[in-house]
């Protein structure tokens, strides 16, 4: 089992940035990809972007590709979700995941492993 904590939400004007922690703990030499996903109000939960633990391999949602980046430090065991340029559609809660298993990167039911979630705001 992987337990994650988010960090690093919070209100910003739009054209701002942003950058979100998960810091994974536990079966940790298990995790295969980490992920980011997003629910705004009334809508399902998306992809945003994911990296392949070891091999650093980076995936995007097309909504964001060019304004975020997603990385991992293995120093500080922490992934990383930097993100620029925010426009008010990015107005959600951000959630990080963890997968062990090796399947798609991007699909939300590749990964067993959620964090609590943190706000994001972008106001206009």
């Amino acid at each position: 089992q992987v337990q994650l904590v988010e960090s690093g939400g919070g209100l910003v004007q739009a054209g701002g940035s942003l950058r979100l922690s998960c810091a994974p703990s536990g079966r940790t030499f298990s995790v295969y990809t980490m992920g980011w996903f997003r629910q705004a109000p009334g809508k399902e939960r998306e992809f945003v972007a994911a990296i392949r633990w070891s091999a650093g391999y980076t995936y995007y949602a097309d909504s964001v590709k060019g304004r975020f980046t997603v990385s991992r430090d293995y120093a500080k065991n922490t992934v990383y979700l930097q993100m620029n340029s925010l426009k008010p559609e990015d107005t959600a809660v951000y959630y990080c995941a963890a997968s062990t298993a090796i399947k798609s990167a991007t699909r939300l039911d590749s990964f067993g492993s959620w964090g609590q979630g943190t706000q994001v705001t972008v106001s206009s």
